[in-house]
């Protein structure tokens, strides 16, 4: 578990930061995420379904605390985790959602299934990101056993939807200051 003191973020990185640095992006990411008039898609696996449906209420919850509309919000549904990445594609691409949550479950078991739905889902969603420009969040648990499944879905702060619907809030909001704060560089790779 990362809650030991040796893991957190000093409350005085930007200002720290700050004096060495000629601009920093997503030093907000800390606070309540603002999500108002964010298009958000979340790619939901039928499989494991008692842990994924958990994860995707601490989501929609993460959400409505981020002040995202639920009419802006668009839930598909996929067979596997397996099947994430090319829901995460659509909903990133022709859903023209700003942010993407894909959850999931694969818990280890007798087979080597986990190995290869857990390392391909993670390559296909990272690459749907690069692709698209778009946050897709990993918000897939790969454990052991149903248990430690079981503790990362809690109803509280801790649930890993939760955690995941809020990234992606923060991702998008930190994407768009970016693409506000770089017109410069931008007219100079046109104009070079």
């Amino acid at each position: 578990m990362t809650g030991s003191e040796e893991t957190q973020l000093s409350p005085d990185v930007f200002d720290a930061v700050s004096g060495r640095v000629g601009r920093q992006i997503g030093e907000g990411l800390l606070a309540d995420a603002d999500g108002r008039g964010l298009r958000v898609g979340i790619a939901c696996a039928l499989f494991n379904g008692g842990i994924t449906q958990r994860l995707l209420d601490g989501a929609l919850a993460g959400l409505a605390t981020a002040s995202v509309d639920r009419a802006d919000i668009v839930v598909a549904w996929v067979p596997g985790a397996f099947e994430l990445p090319l829901a995460a594609e659509r909903l990133a691409g022709a859903g023209g959602a700003d942010a993407v949550v894909c959850l999931g479950a694969v818990i280890r078991g007798d087979t080597s299934h986990y190995d290869f739905v857990a390392g391909q889902c993670a390559s296909g969603l990272a690459r749907v990101a690069l692709d698209t420009g778009i946050p897709v969040i990993f918000g897939v648990l790969t454990t052991e056993n149903v248990a430690q499944a079981l503790e990362r879905a809690r109803p509280d702060e801790t649930n890993k939807g939760r955690e995941a619907a809020q990234s992606a809030v923060q991702m998008a909001g930190m994407l768009r200051d970016l693409g506000r704060s770089t017109p410069a560089r931008a007219a100079r790779s046109v104009g070079a």
